[in-house]
């Protein structure tokens, strides 16, 4: 096992990264401030692992809540599901939740969590590979509105992240990979040595050897834990961490939430940025070609649904939560490892790209 740590002062916590974590209740317990515990997880995860991670929590009053699968069912209405199960077993503010699953599940039960009684304990217990290098850490909780992703939510820290990489092998595909999408984030925005372990390691990765997975997992967050530590509320330099994003969540708002998945339209969303960075000449050719190459290995899409027209995308981009004033910002790329934020892009190039990325 290894274990990072988010510095955040007094609500610093551990990252647990390692095989077999799951009825590690020493993990988990010393986090929790009193006996009674939620567990939320959902209809796919909860068979796989919720008996696990009962066993070892002997100590507590243990209360389940097992929600629908899927990215369509990240909502308020679910959200008050949560809050309801809280109120019907009377649990206090000494309760705590333990979100088990990815990253719906870990953004619901955070929220809930973060509004609870105005706040009370959780711990991330993640068992994808998007979560477990990404969601789960930094504090970002929340539900989506029909006009945009993550719209409504808070920042709320969790008491430990608990990220058990035997979890993966029962991974479907298309999940392993929607994960690599943020993996691959990571190298583009501040770490070329990253990347190109990347390009190296791919097939590992997507055939699950265990030592390649729980390197990617650990490098990941150790990139993301030093970045929220110095900016935990997205004032400055976090943003970074939105690669690909403004154009995945606008692509995943325009098909209908849950059509394609958040890691696919990051993918997407990675591949646009750099093909605009390169035609403002921020970025080479080369790097571009490399971006998409390592994303299609991986088993991601690099262009548009052609049922989304790219005057739709530019509308909804105007919804995204970096935007300042009515500007627009991207996070764009002067190279492999040199991510940067700006509203200073050519709209129109924007546009020539999103018809030509179908």
């Amino acid at each position: 096992m290894n274990t990072l740590v988010v510095e955040l002062g007094a609500r610093s916590y551990p990252i647990h990264v390692g095989d077999g974590l799951l009825e590690r209740s020493d993990l988990i317990a010393p986090t929790l401030p009193g006996k009674d515990v939620l567990i939320v997880t959902n209809e796919t995860v909860g068979p796989l692992y919720l008996d696990r991670l009962r066993k070892g929590l002997t100590e507590q009053r243990v209360e389940t809540l097992v929600l629908p699968d899927g990215e369509a069912f990240k909502t308020l209405t679910t959200f008050s599901q949560v809050v309801d199960a809280l109120l019907e077993h009377r649990f206090s503010r000494d309760c705590a939740l333990i979100a088990l699953g990815g990253g719906v599940i870990g953004d619901i039960a955070g929220f809930a969590a973060a509004s609870y009684q105005r706040g009370v304990a959780f711990v991330q217990v993640p068992t994808t590979l998007l979560a477990q290098v990404d969601s789960s850490v930094g504090g970002k909780t929340g539900v989506n509105h029909a006009l945009g992703k993550n719209m409504i939510g808070a920042f709320h820290q969790p008491g430990a992240v608990v990220a058990d990489t035997a979890t993966l092998a029962t991974l479907a595909d298309r999940e392993l990979s929607a994960g690599l999408a943020e993996v691959i984030k990571y190298g583009l925005i501040c770490d070329q040595t990253f990347f190109g372990w990347l390009e190296q390691n791919i097939e590992r990765l997507l055939a699950r050897d265990s030592t390649a997975l729980t390197y990617a997992v650990n490098r990941s967050c150790e990139i993301k834990a030093q970045i929220v530590s110095a900016d935990e509320h997205e004032t400055g330099h976090r943003v970074l961490l939105n690669l690909g994003h403004t154009f995945g969540h606008a692509i995943e708002n325009a098909l209908g939430y849950g059509e394609w998945l958040h890691g696919e339209a990051v993918g997407a969303g990675l591949s646009i940025a750099a093909r605009l960075s390169t035609r403002h000449q921020w970025m080479s050719d080369e790097d571009t070609q490399r971006v998409d190459h390592l994303l299609v290995h991986a088993g991601l899409p690099t262009t548009l649904p052609g049922d989304v027209s790219p005057s739709r995308l530019l509308d909804l981009m105007k919804l995204d939560k970096k935007v300042v004033g009515g500007a627009v910002r991207l996070i764009l790329l002067k190279g492999i490892g040199q991510a940067f934020i700006t509203a200073d892009f050519d709209h129109e190039l924007v546009l020539d790209i999103l018809e030509h990325q179908t």
